[in-house]
């Protein structure tokens, strides 16, 4: 359906036909801003298991809750958590609906599964169309983790949900592709200072701007592939995001990207006969050992980078690509997200 006209009679069959899934019990995949989600009634323990069972996802990995409604979610957001602080508020006011995610203390209605047995929920209220206008329908809130297996690249297309989870899931909203491309910042608000758990969209200079002090959480041990322990927020496990072909990640400045790309791909290709695949910025030639090149974007413009990151490592993928080599943006706004997600994608635990 196409999202800037929800009103034609198939949108409406498709939007009432989610809807019902999720107060059935059922999976429905769907797009937010950010990559499409795999919803369920966060309120409902069985539907729930569910998620973790289709994305094969560890029990110790939480997930997030998306809310709603004609009252802008309030009345969701009552039913999920104890309290808001005011740098919560001041957040939701600025960044709702949105990419952004806040811990916040549950009540005992959320089930444990939701929250990997922790007092802190996520909870955050979508800035899609198609998102906000099912979870209004179901009249319950969504737990909905991205709709891939579980540690693959995440789906920003419904094509990429059905190349992990046909047969898994009881149906697709197909919306087209998703705005943002990378998942949504998780913040912990009760905090002082704030702690971001996972750079998104949101970022943390308009974080501290709008609600004052925040830092990005470091693990004061080394993150294990298998924790023994329930995971503090989405997206903090070793190893996440990842493709099929071992990812090689190239640092340096834009300048010097053309040397080192080349450099590598042909050492991949004379040393060990990989097939390389290339996520290669519009300003930067393509190395001449490599067997695929995804165009991945303007390296000056991040925003579409972020975009473009999932689908391309999906369709180096496709093509076959045992190795794929990707430049390293700056740390700066959604390039601090990019990077983020490349380290976990990389990882090798």
């Amino acid at each position: 359906m196409d999202p800037a006209h929800l009103e034609t009679a198939e949108a409406q069959a498709a939007l009432e036909q989610a809807a019902e899934i999720l107060r059935n019990g059922g999976l429905v995949a769907l797009p937010t801003e950010t990559v499409y989600g795999l919803g369920a009634n966060a309120l409902d323990a069985a539907a729930v298991a569910r998620i973790f069972k289709a994305k094969r996802r560890p029990r110790w990995d939480p997930v997030i809750v998306h809310v709603a409604g004609p009252d802008g979610g309030a009345a969701m957001l009552d039913g999920l958590v104890r309290e808001v602080p005011e740098t919560a508020r001041k957040l939701m006011k600025a960044y709702w609906p949105g990419p952004l995610t806040l811990l916040l203390p549950r009540t005992a209605a959320v089930p444990d599964a939701v929250t990997a047995g922790r007092p802190l929920v996520g909870v955050r209220m979508p800035a899609h169309p198609v998102a906000l206008e099912v979870i209004r329908r179901a009249g319950v809130p969504m737990a909905a983790p991205s709709a891939n297996t579980f540690g693959h690249t995440s789906p920003t297309t419904a094509a990429h949900v059905l190349e992990d989870l046909d047969g898994r899931i009881n149906a697709v909203v197909d919306a087209g592709p998703t705005e943002h491309g990378v998942e949504s910042t998780v913040l912990d608000p009760c905090q002082s200072p704030m702690v971001i758990y996972r750079p998104g969209a949101v970022t943390i200079a308009q974080i501290r701007e709008t609600a004052g002090a925040v830092e990005i959480f470091r693990a004061s041990g080394a993150l294990s592939a298998k924790p023994r322990k329930a995971m503090p927020s989405p997206g903090v496990g070793v190893r996440h995001y990842a493709p099929k072909a071992r990812l090689v990640l190239v640092g340096g400045d834009l300048i010097e990207l053309g040397a080192r790309l080349e450099e590598a791909s042909l050492d991949l290709v004379e040393l060990t006969g990989e097939r390389v695949g290339v996520m290669l910025p519009v300003e930067v030639a393509a190395p001449t050992g490599a067997t695929a090149i995804y165009p991945w974007g303007r390296w000056a413009a991040p925003k579409e980078m972020a975009r473009r990151l999932y689908a391309g490592l999906r369709e180096l993928d496709a093509e076959g690509c045992t190795v794929i080599l990707c430049p390293l943006p700056p740390a700066e706004g959604i390039g601090a997200a990019i990077r983020d997600r490349l380290f976990k994608a990389g990882s090798k635990d």
